[in-house]
């Protein structure tokens, strides 16, 4: 399979971390919208939200999410990419979509361990569980419409990997 491989799910699903270790198991290349959104505007999430309001960014997401999609590339993107129907669309086109589903106590937890507030802005100024438990309300129909397949990702990154491998009928050798 040469397609590229589309992770989406709530900020501190494993996007990042596990979209690195599966390149590394498919020898695919890997790129993170967000990660190349800062490279390119040389600002972070929290500071073009704030120049550009939410409207802006996700503009300069789609964006992103067309320039990083190439065959034989992993793309981890962005908690809100689901939010834009033609960009649903497109990486059903494009590839295959798999969404790292998770509680929204393990997102909270996650999150709380991490915070990286300059890379993840609130969306809601609220505490981070009560904000990913309305994420999850808002948006779950969006990811599981877009995916072409769900795995758990509470569970050890290898354990992701490896249930996304099975999913895409490429399970490795143990």
């Amino acid at each position: 399979m040469s397609l590229p491989i589309f992770l989406i799910g709530a900020r501190g699903c494993g996007k990042t971390t596990v979209g690195k270790a599966l390149s590394q198991a498919l020898g695919y290349a890997f790129c993170d919208t967000d990660h190349h959104l800062q490279l390119t505007t040389q600002r972070s999430v929290a500071e073009i939200v704030a120049a550009e309001g939410w409207e802006g960014f996700r503009a300069r997401e789609t964006e992103s999410l067309r320039a990083v999609t190439a065959p034989l590339t992993v793309i981890a993107t962005g908690g809100g990419m689901v939010l834009a129907e033609e960009n649903c669309r497109f990486m059903q086109e494009q590839g295959r979509v798999i969404w790292l589903s998770a509680s929204p106590e393990v997102l909270a937890e996650r999150l709380e361990s991490q915070p990286e507030t300059a890379q993840r802005p609130t969306l809601t100024g609220r505490p981070i569980a009560d904000e990913m438990e309305e994420v999850l309300r808002e948006r779950a129909h969006l990811y599981r419409a877009a995916a072409h397949h769900q795995v758990n990702a509470m569970q050890s990154p290898e354990g992701v990997v490896d249930e996304i491998l099975h999913s895409l009928s490429l399970a490795r050798a143990s």
